[in-house]
């Protein structure tokens, strides 16, 4: 399978304020992500799992070292550069899902297509595809609030995927939902992965970490373990219980 992103001898130093004192969030991390993955990112606060997953997002840059994504090097990049990657080669889940309010679901899902270029029956066309994978095809007219924690995350992973992104970023997916509702959303990267996507997501629960097939453990910033597990994935559209 090929390597979609890798990062060599990265790390990265934060100076305190007002102070010669240095923080190494990240020491001489050495990893390759292969298309198709599902990856789980875990350690203690602290520990730079988060770091980590802001660089391979584009959202900061290493001290030193390199980052690799699609063949291109991230860290010679300009802001604006870095800013057209994450736009269309890089999906974001957040925890807390960073839905606009005020939009409906299909609003909120033909925002970044906007920024791409799309025309408006292309945002339209794309938006209701991706609301009815994951499930929302009757919920399109509906604001986040009037959703469930499930939901909303599921408008997330679908907004997550509009521009095909190489890799997809979770920060702490599950976080805020209910366990039986963060089944059915880990269910839902499963038949991503399935289905070719590469998946990345930082967490602190250990029950994500076993559904994945690899487990990256990091402490006080340095990689202590990196385990590949046996799981496979069987090819299958998504298939989203509402709730």
């Amino acid at each position: 399978m090929a390597v979609v992103a890798s990062v060599q001898n990265l790390s990265k130093i934060y100076r305190k304020p007002g102070t010669n004192v240095e923080v190494a969030a990240l020491r001489s991390i050495n990893l390759e992500f292969i298309e198709g993955e599902y990856t789980a990112i875990m350690g203690a606060s602290g520990s730079g799992k988060s770091t980590l997953m802001n660089i391979i997002g584009c959202l900061d840059q290493s001290t030193s070292g390199s980052y690799v994504l699609g063949g291109v090097d991230i860290s010679k990049l300009e802001d604006d550069e870095l800013s057209e990657i994450r736009s269309r080669r890089i999906g974001f889940i957040f925890q807390n899902f960073n839905l606009i309010q005020q939009l409906t679901v299909l609003e909120n899902l033909e925002v970044p297509m906007f920024y791409l270029g799309y025309s408006p029956a292309q945002r339209r066309a794309r938006a209701m595809e991706l609301a009815e994978k994951v499930g929302l095809a009757d919920r399109v007219d509906h604001r986040p609030m009037q959703l469930s924690g499930g939901q909303q995350q599921r408008v997330c992973i679908a907004r997550s995927l509009v521009n095909n992104p190489l890799i997809l970023l979770g920060d702490e997916p599950t976080g805020a939902l209910d366990s039986k509702t963060g089944e059915q959303i880990l269910t839902i990267f499963e038949e991503l992965v399935a289905n070719g996507v590469t998946v990345i997501l930082v967490t602190h629960d250990p029950k994500v970490g076993e559904r994945c097939q690899r487990v990256i453990r990091l402490q006080d910033g340095a990689v202590v373990s990196d385990v590949r597990q046996d799981r496979t994935f069987v090819k299958r559209e998504i298939e989203a219980t509402l709730t």
